[in-house]
């Protein structure tokens, strides 16, 4: 369990904005760990931002729980900090949100309802890496359900659905007393509002709703259910009552990304320290959010389509829009309409990426003395440890320090596989460890999770174009971008050319782009998207090191069919 404490403001924000600026729109972030709102520019310009830490509860094995009054505080305090060097309010003209797709349950009167062991109504969100409906999941996945061609084949336990079905079975009072079920993103934009309208983006991501890529259920701003839902389904599985109410506790008007679905109310305004009645737009989940200002980003005139988008964070997601739907095992998706109309989503993933290096470094004998040394020297302990892998590579005469692990081989689902395999049970291996316990070895455990990583993505990769996606290039953004290493890794491992956006934090800018687009700056939210999305830097793989990868990759698959015949053995 987490505790926060304190605030941050970002120290090379300027907080004496131009007053006579703008227009100007405010993005909002609720992250695994923190809230994070900035203030953006028309051109899509950063202004500034602030963060604000969240707790997160850890009850018991794969619970994971958080309060959403605490997080609504916290995004009111982000906001009020980012707005406060603009006098004139009204010169901010639109605010989006984007969050994991956490699930957040309300009574009647909208107050929380506890979903925890603990019994404390105070935690009613059950958070996306929460993996206590596995078997639900697992039960679900074995019928012939037509939802599950949206999401390649399988449901995962980080979805909506399985978690309603174990809340139903396992907190009888919960499921009796809760009234209203929201993805996270949706209840941040129901606290600005009022309004109970649903992004398409979470629903059919998340919730099994069938969308049509913006195509068939369009009417005016609003894409009317519940004729995305599927009565059968819910009927097959035990949630019949979800249905037999007519889909009211979990939505019955859905609005595309981007498009207005209120504005604030007075109260929501207060809040937050903007001027009532400021617009409000539909939300994305914060992936897609990240995805969609990386896609704008040195785009010119050419399709926004193909661009497959790396969402570094706690976890790593992979995005790619096509114009027609496009199937594929493991991949979630192909979702109508989830962050353009006229597009279709693939969604592929791991679980755990940032999480997963900061798990190896933070349980290595020598990470304290090395992060103590990295902060003496005013760097990350990427950094830090990035330098050490350049001297051993220069001690053994090496072309490059990626060759360095040549015996030292890291399987990464220590927290089970998103994708391709869509496999809960999946761990994580390592193979050439030895006793070596000092700065080093901490380096070259590094090293080894970010190339285990890059094949997991390119596995991933595989899968979307021997399905028949079209991949042209790459771009990347999130914490681990902070590494050289783990973005050139990527590009030497794929083979493709990597583009990190400049205009930074990506998620940030993207949630920002809704609130641009519900305005009305813009005529489409792809406008938005192309307007704001600034350059982007170029990283060319190293052809010279294809060979070592191949190599690498094939250890690679090897390790994941080893585990699994181990699993076999074992029954």
């Amino acid at each position: 369990m987490s505790d926060p404490t304190s605030t941050q403001t970002d120290p090379d924000n300027d907080p004496n904005i131009d007053p006579t600026g703008g227009p100007y729109y405010i993005g909002v972030d609720v992250g695994t760990g923190s809230v994070r709102a900035g203030l953006v520019g028309h051109t899509g310009a950063v202004e500034r931002t602030h963060t604000q830490p969240i707790a997160v509860m850890n009850p018991q094995k794969d619970f994971y729980v958080q309060d959403s009054e605490e997080i609504w505080q916290a995004v009111g305090l982000c906001v009020k900090v980012v707005s406060e060097g603009v006098p004139d309010k009204g010169a901010i003209k639109g605010i989006g949100f984007d969050a994991t797709c956490s699930l957040v349950v309300l009574d009647s009167n909208f107050k929380p309802v506890c979903v925890s062991p603990t019994g404390d109504d105070r935690h009613n969100v059950i958070m996306w890496m929460d993996h206590r409906a596995k078997s639900e999941a697992e039960e679900i996945n074995t019928g012939s359900h037509r939802v599950l061609e949206y999401v390649g084949g399988r449901l995962s336990p980080e979805m909506q659905t399985p978690k309603l079905l174990w809340l139903k079975r396992s907190m009888e009072d919960t499921w009796k007393r809760a009234a209203h079920f929201f993805d996270l993103p949706d209840y941040l934009t129901f606290r600005a509002t009022g309004s109970l309208r649903r992004s398409l983006c979470s629903l059919v991501c998340k919730w099994t709703y069938v969308g049509q890529g913006g195509r068939a259920e369009v009417e005016g701003p609003v894409l009317r259910g519940p004729e995305g839902w599927d009565r059968t389904f819910f009927e097959a599985i035990g949630l019949e009552e979800l249905a037999e109410e007519g889909w009211r506790r979990i939505g019955t008007e859905v609005c595309a990304p981007g498009d207005r679905c209120g504005t604030l109310t007075h109260t929501a305004a207060h809040t937050l320290g903007l001027d009532a009645h400021t617009p409000v737009a539909a939300s994305l989940i914060d992936a897609h959010a990240g995805f969609l200002a990386m896609a704008g980003a040195a785009a010119g005139g050419g399709r926004l389509t193909g661009r497959l988008g790396l969402i570094n964070g706690t976890s790593t997601c992979h995005l790619v829009l096509s114009p027609s739907p496009v199937a594929v095992g493991g991949v979630w998706g192909p979702y109508g309409g989830a962050v353009l109309p006229q597009t279709y989503l693939a969604e592929g993933g791991i679980t755990a990426s940032g999480s997963l290096i900061d798990h190896l470094l933070k349980t290595h004998p020598a990470y304290e003395k090395s992060l103590a040394d990295a902060d003496d020297d005013g760097r990350s302990i990427y950094e830090r440890l990035e330098g050490v892998l350049e001297v051993m590579g220069g001690r053994e005469g090496l072309s490059s320090p990626s060759l360095l692990t040549r015996h030292l081989h890291l399987y990464p689902d220590y927290h089970g596989n998103r994708s391709p395999l869509a496999d809960p049970d999946m761990a994580g291996m390592v193979c050439g460890v030895t006793l070596d316990a000092s700065e080093e070895s901490l380096a070259m455990i590094y090293l080894s999770a970010i190339q285990g990583l890059a094949y997991t993505t390119r596995q991933i990769l595989a899968a979307m174009t021997s399905s028949g996606h079209v991949i042209t290039r790459l771009l990347m953004c999130g914490g681990l971008c902070a590494s050289n290493t783990y973005i050139q890794t990527h590009a030497d491992v794929l083979g493709l050319e990597v583009l990190i956006p400049q205009q930074q934090p990506s998620v940030l800018l993207g949630a920002a782009m809704l609130g641009g687009a519900a305005s009305g700056g813009w005529e489409s939210l792809e406008g938005a998207a192309r307007a704001m999305g600034g350059s982007a830097t170029s990283y060319k793989p190293n052809g010279g090191l294809k060979g070592y990868h191949n190599k690498k990759f094939a250890v690679f698959l090897k390790m994941q069919q080893n585990q699994l015949a181990y699993r076999n053995l074992m029954k």
